[in-house]
């Protein structure tokens, strides 16, 4: 039986992407930091345990933030262009949500770790989480990174220049939220 629930959103915190370029030609682009604007987190408690946790992003609410690198900087024109890739290549009108439900969780030294499906494009994949956890006094402070394979979730990187630069099939995400220690019931 669920004690009470956690509801987290894009207001308690941020998840961000992280790219790399590779290829012949990489030093010509940026490597993107990208922010999911639009996120909803719901843990379920039993007491003082987790037992289980789901996470939803809103594809659409991708916002391309900045790019270091490049032979110049990333303009507002640049970055429209760099969404609407993303977006193509997320295939956002037709899998409009990423997810990850996590049906394991165990308590670590640092905080939990979840074992659960995470699902892009209509893949799933089997993911384990190691999520931080640091006392704040009215709040615990929730945070992560892992790196995903795009194409372990039929993703296939943006390329151009015939592939001689491309963005890195492997993108690092980052979550960290604050969460109020006296949550909803």
């Amino acid at each position: 039986m669920t004690d009470h629930l956690w509801r987290l959103d894009e207001s308690d915190g941020d998840l961000c992407v992280r790219t790399g370029v590779e290829g012949r030609a990489a030093s010509m682009g940026h490597r993107l930091t990208i922010a999911m604007q639009s996120w909803e987190a719901t843990v379920q408690w039993s007491g003082d345990t987790p037992v289980a946790a789901d996470v939803i992003v809103d594809v659409d609410s991708l916002r391309v933030m900045h790019g270091e690198g490049g032979v110049k900087g990333l303009s507002e024109p640049e970055k429209t262009l760099a969404r609407a890739n993303a977006l193509k290549t997320l295939g956002a009108s037709k899998f409009p949500q990423i997810s990850f439900r996590a049906d394991r969780i165990e308590k670590t030294s640092h905080g939990y770790q979840l074992t659960g499906t995470l699902e892009i494009r209509g893949k799933t994949r089997e993911r384990v989480i190691d999520l931080d956890l640091e006392d704040g006094g009215t709040f615990w402070r929730l945070s992560c990174e892992a790196n995903v394979k795009q194409t372990d979730f039929g993703v296939k990187p943006y390329s151009m220049l015939l592939g001689s630069m491309k963005v890195v099939d492997t993108v690092r995400v980052s979550f960290s939220a604050n969460a109020s220690k006296n949550p909803t019931s």
